[in-house]
């Protein structure tokens, strides 16, 4: 089972690349928030919400394994907040991309409130919640510049 936790906190080992991790744990996570759009926003977010105690179990597990605290090789958080971040908006290549620098400079500069818990939470829930913070904002600021621009492309829709 730790061993599993380990993969799962690595993203099947995507964190375990060493220039930028996080970045490459987002990247990682593309083809999963591609399948899940399929099914549709209800499937996103109870993904979601059954992905996030997987993710604090496999940030705990792999803390253990390592023995420090927010290890960069742990990307499962990454993916949940990526997820998080294109939940609820239109299949299209400029989601993607501008989900994905949103995500990634919300992650990087960890503005308040994503900085609160990334410096006060500890554990493997310190580890995932200011990812999900981050996917959070990012998420709000995409649906934000989806109602007012047209930045992120036109809907497509077979009906």
């Amino acid at each position: 089972m730790k061993n599993f936790a380990i993969l799962l906190a690595t993203w099947f080992h995507v964190g375990r690349i060493k220039k930028a991790p996080g970045t490459w744990g987002t990247l990682a996570a593309i083809p999963l928030c591609l399948a899940l759009h399929f099914f549709g926003p209800f499937w996103q977010m109870g993904f979601s919400l059954l992905l996030f105690p997987v993710a604090v179990w496999a940030a705990e597990a792999y803390e253990a394994h390592v023995g420090r605290h927010d290890s960069s090789e742990i990307v499962i958080d990454e993916v949940l907040g990526f997820l998080i971040t294109v939940t609820w908006l239109p299949l299209t290549w400029q989601t993607y991309v501008i989900g994905f620098l949103v995500f990634r400079a919300l992650d990087i500069l960890k503005p308040f409130p994503i900085s609160y818990f990334d410096k006060h939470v500890k554990g493997g829930i310190g580890v995932v919640a200011d990812d999900v913070v981050a996917g959070i904002l990012g998420n709000m600021l995409l649906q934000f510049i989806f109602i007012k621009s047209n930045l992120l492309g036109l809907q497509w829709s077979p009906l």
